[in-house]
């Protein structure tokens, strides 16, 4: 048995948090991976795994070969990737972090489509609103709606997006449309608290400066789709991506307000940590990402 076997093993235990779980997820018996992994312990002369009926956990040692192996398989199969993309061959699977509020969003289509036109690669897409460390967890890329102002990541735009005030037809009759961004603050608002901004709304001044505005309401919601529900029954004004809004907004359900005063909110990226071979399946995949976003266009 190589050693490479064993480590492929160790790093699946890990990753997915256990024998079984392991053994579940990758069609093997939970018998074979534990003999893998203690094979590979004996190996190293190391305990790597702390295993008992109710606990796993890496040793320190086996967080030092977890980091190191995973970065080792990976370029690995990143450069098999390389050759095989020589003949056209591309598969395999893509681990990916992407924030709940992509795969929520109409644009979250752009996975399920991915996914179709490419049947012999396997997406494994992890929805997290935290930015997950890639090279730390093992991630191939990640999905990012940000600034992107600092990073040590490779980095294309798959889309702009901007951000929208938006009110419901019901809750505008009632408060009425706020003329100048301080007239949010005696208004019914709904905060987004997984938002950058939380309860102070940044706008363009009167003379063009950017400038925030303190607001509150009867509901806070650490989730974009909540708060646009919130917005729709009418329970209050929400700052909204437009890629979130923009549905209710065609249909009538939300009007959008202050368009002159509402500041840009940044781009939809796909990042990937910078590697001497880029896997073909990752180039695929962000390729046909931003492809998908520009037909959208």
């Amino acid at each position: 048995m190589d050693t490479l076997t064993r480590m492929r093993a160790f790093i699946d235990v890990v990753e997915a948090e256990g024998f079984s779980a392991a053994a579940r997820k990758i069609g093997r018996s939970k018998a074979l991976l534990s003999k893998y992994v203690r094979e590979l312990e004996d190996e190293l002369g190391a305990l790597l795994l702390n295993r008992t009926t109710r606990q796993f956990s890496l040793t320190e040692a086996g967080h030092t070969y977890y980091r190191r192996a995973t970065e080792i398989v990976r370029e690995i199969d990143s450069l098999a990737d390389t050759v095989r993309d020589s003949s056209g061959d591309v598969r395999g699977r893509i681990k990916l972090s992407a924030p709940r509020t992509f795969a929520d969003a109409p644009i979250g289509q752009s996975l399920i489509d991915f996914a179709k036109a490419y049947p012999d690669i396997v997406l494994e897409i992890h929805l997290d609103d935290r930015f997950a460390d890639l090279v730390e967890e093992g991630f191939d890329m990640a999905i990012r709606i940000s600034r992107l102002d600092n990073s040590s990541l490779i980095a294309r735009r798959l889309s702009p997006f901007s951000i929208k005030l938006c009110g419901s037809p019901d809750l505008i009759e009632k408060y009425g449309k706020p003329e100048r961004p301080q007239d949010l603050s005696n208004k019914p608002c709904i905060i987004d608290t997984n938002g950058r901004w939380l309860s102070n709304w940044p706008f363009k001044g009167d003379n063009g400066d950017p400038m925030s505005v303190s607001v509150s309401g009867p509901l806070e919601v650490n989730s974009p789709i909540a708060a646009r529900n919130g917005a729709v029954a009418g329970l209050g004004f929400a700052v909204l991506p437009d890629f979130i809004a923009a549905p209710d907004l065609e249909a009538g359900r939300l009007i959008s307000l202050l368009e002159d005063r509402t500041l840009s909110g940044g781009g939809i990226f796909a990042v990937y940590p910078h590697r001497r071979y880029l896997p073909a399946k990752v180039r695929v995949f962000v390729d046909y990402l931003v492809q998908w976003f520009k037909d959208k266009e």
